[in-house]
């Protein structure tokens, strides 16, 4: 049997089967790892390009070096600050009385109400006024008796005198009967003494406010035996109108304090609440201690208050500030604009081109919202917030502190862009004339290099 002769490859080299099926087993894997390495590198250069966009920031695009940073503006003014002195001091009353009985006896009625405001002269309390009414009675009988026993010896020496003259009598008789005279003199004189002591004991009896102002708690009810020797008062008064504060002050303040002083001027004192927040009262320094306390280094003031309204109360705290001096025709820039670094303080100053300088400023007293600095002209513009943005030589845009726009073809937008409003038809290109074109603040900010 002929085998028949095998067809001839037309030169092509002979594949077995088993080398087909590894061919068609490993061609889909080349094909993926081909997929894996192209993503990887198409992720690589998007990453490579978002860092270079980000590096540049907004005005990347315009060559710029920075961002442009969206700020508000001061202006430096002149004008008067004060040089205050700050103290923690307490209200003292310029007279307190712990009223007192004078007089023993049972206490009738109490005629105050507590916390009650009185004047001088007032009734506060009534003792049993019995016992010295009685006392007043004897004491004018008694002087009544004396009185007559006076006139009697009166009459006596004017019959002596009569008959010395006479020669009826010897001279020592007369002269007996004239140191009488004068005995019962004393007695009368003794008398109406005791007369006017009964009279004051009765008028004790009647309690009266020997000054004007704030009852306190009643401290002893009616029917109680009151003495004169009890430790404990009937009432306390204590003036509330006028009403001082002491403070203690450095003594380093003592000079300037002094001059002003000497020189009749009328320091300023003003008190306020525990947290320094609300003042309760103005009034003026009234006086200085005679001696710098050793162990504190410090001065005693004593301020003066009207306290028309009651707001300071006796043996309140309050936080005390002096008005030493008043310093005129100063640099003043609002408190909130002056930065703090390790070197020192400054503030950023707006330049012509539209960027910030630091510039080191000397800070003075400060008032309020206000603080006096030295090298800083009046009129220049610095930088009131986005500090933490900021930089010496930053690009900013300035928007107006009214709200507005410091230019008025810019406006300052949150977003740290700007619109430019088109401004005459004939400044600009045709395809631009009377519309709004949005921009970013770099593009936006005109480029000074």
């Amino acid at each position: 049997m002929n085998t028949p002769d095998p067809k001839p490859n037309d030169g092509k080299p002979e594949i077995s089967l088993s080398q087909a099926q590894q061919s068609a087993q490993g061609k889909p894997r080349y094909w993926v790892w081909a997929i894996v390495v192209c993503v990887i590198a198409a992720a690589i250069v998007v990453s490579a390009l978002h860092r270079d966009e980000s590096a540049q920031g907004p005005q990347g695009k315009r060559g710029f070096g920075m961002a442009v940073v969206p700020i508000s503006a001061a202006e430096a003014r002149k004008g008067d600050i004060g040089v205050y002195t700050n103290a923690l001091g307490y209200v003292t009353p310029v007279y307190t009385v712990m009223v007192k009985s004078r007089v023993d006896g049972q206490l009738m009625s109490v005629n105050y109400v507590e916390g009650q405001t009185v004047h001088a002269g007032d009734s506060l309390a009534d003792i049993d006024p019995r016992p010295y009414q009685a006392q007043v009675l004897q004491m004018e009988g008694q002087l009544i008796r004396d009185k007559a026993l006076l006139e009697n010896a009166h009459v006596d020496l004017d019959r002596y005198k009569i008959a010395y003259a006479s020669n009826a009598i010897p001279e020592q008789q007369l002269a007996t009967q004239l140191a009488t005279v004068h005995q019962y003199e004393g007695t009368v004189k003794l008398d109406e003494g005791a007369l006017s002591n009964a009279a004051v004991q009765l008028i004790y009896c009647h309690i009266t406010a020997p000054i004007s102002g704030r009852v306190g708690l009643r401290l002893v009810d009616p029917g109680n035996i009151v003495h004169a020797t009890d430790t404990n008062p009937l009432a306390v008064i204590t003036q509330l109108q006028p009403i001082t504060v002491i403070f203690s002050v450095e003594e380093s303040a003592l000079p300037l304090v002094q001059q002003q002083l000497s020189q009749g001027k009328k320091l300023a004192v003003d008190a306020y609440d525990h947290f320094q927040e609300k003042k309760l009262a103005s009034g003026t320094l009234l006086t200085t201690d005679n001696q710098v306390d050793t162990t504190t280094a410090s001065v005693r003031y004593k301020a003066i208050f009207p306290n028309e309204d009651n707001s300071l109360f006796p043996n309140q705290f309050v936080n005390v500030r002096l008005l030493v001096l008043t310093e005129q025709g100063v640099t003043l820039v609002p408190t909130s604009t002056i930065q703090r670094s390790p070197v020192g303080t400054f503030v950023y100053v707006i330049q012509t081109n539209q960027t910030v300088a630091m510039r080191p400023v000397k800070e003075g007293p400060t008032e309020g919202d206000l603080t006096a600095v030295e090298g800083l002209g009046v009129g220049e513009k610095i930088a009131a917030d986005n500090f933490n943005r900021l930089q010496d030589g930053m690009k900013v845009a300035v928007g107006n502190p009214e709200g507005g726009p410091s230019n008025p073809a810019v406006q300052v937008s949150a977003g740290d862009s700007v619109r430019v409003a088109a401004g005459d038809p004939k400044d600009g290109p045709k395809q631009g004339r009377g519309k709004k074109k949005k921009m970013t603040a770099a593009e936006a900010t005109p480029s000074h290099e």
